[in-house]
């Protein structure tokens, strides 16, 4: 019985790189069953490409618009079947030393059939790489999060969101059309998206441009609370003592508005 061929996508942005890659799968091909499944112009087209079409390996550029490589690479974990990523960049050699000490395959261009052939081979030992080393490498904040629905996975644009705030061992994001739920810890989210987001309780991150304004709130029993009132949705979140110092940092003139 014949071997199962090896299914490949193909990521990069820039047309000859994915014609060159292409070419040379095909050279490989004479020594090792492989099918190309599709070719993507960036990660956001890849992920939707292999909701339908798994693969057991992605090449993909690491710079590209829209999402590049890493992102693509973490959001493919979320895949029922995550494939094996291996980078193709053109960075000079000691910018991929990130890549060597998390011992992620990478290769650079231009590729020679012999380095990808030697990669190819590999595949069926190796695992899909970890979100803990995808975060060691040099990449630029997510555009998107990625959530698991009906066993599909769904991007939610960072740019959508209102506010993410941890409930037991999920984080509700929520945006203005509806609200999803995430597996992830709340405070590396702060670390990653600092300078967008902004803590208004421990459990709890806002859209700095999703403020519209603050409210002093007072209980029944007279304990007076701030609350912040947000653009897009109706929910009003308590801010905790520890963070009250936002209302001044943020804009208490624009209280109540």
């Amino acid at each position: 019985m014949a071997d199962t061929p090896l299914r490949i996508l193909i990521v990069d942005d820039e047309a000859p790189a994915r014609r060159r890659l292409r070419e040379l799968l095909d050279d490989c091909g004479s020594v090792l069953p492989l099918a190309i499944i599709g070719e993507a112009q960036h990660g956001r087209e890849a992920l939707d490409l292999m909701q339908n079409a798994p693969a057991d390996l992605v090449l993909t550029d690491i710079h590209m618009p829209d999402m590049d490589g890493v992102e693509l690479a973490r959001h493919v974990l979320k895949l029922s079947h995550p494939p094996v990523v291996i980078f193709t960049t053109a960075f000079h050699e000691h910018a991929v030393q990130a890549f060597e000490v998390n011992a992620i395959d990478y290769l650079m261009k231009p590729i020679r059939v012999q380095r990808l052939l030697s990669a190819l081979h590999k595949i069926p030992r190796l695992r899909p790489v970890t979100a803990e080393k995808l975060a060691q490498l040099p990449a630029t904040a997510r555009r998107f999060l990625s959530v698991t629905e009906r066993s599909r996975v769904v991007l939610v644009p960072i740019d959508e969101i209102v506010y993410l705030k941890a409930e037991l061992k999920y984080i509700t994001i929520r945006t203005p059309d509806r609200e999803f739920l995430l597996e992830e810890s709340l405070t590396r989210l702060e670390e990653e998206f600092g300078a967008r987001f902004v803590r208004v309780h421990r459990n709890c991150l806002v859209a700095r441009d999703a403020i519209r304004g603050f409210e002093r709130r007072v209980t029944a029993d007279g304990d007076a609370h701030w609350e912040v009132l947000l653009r897009g949705v109706p929910d009003a979140l308590p801010v905790s003592r520890r963070q009250q110092f936002i209302v001044r940092e943020i804009g208490r003139d624009s209280t109540g508005q």
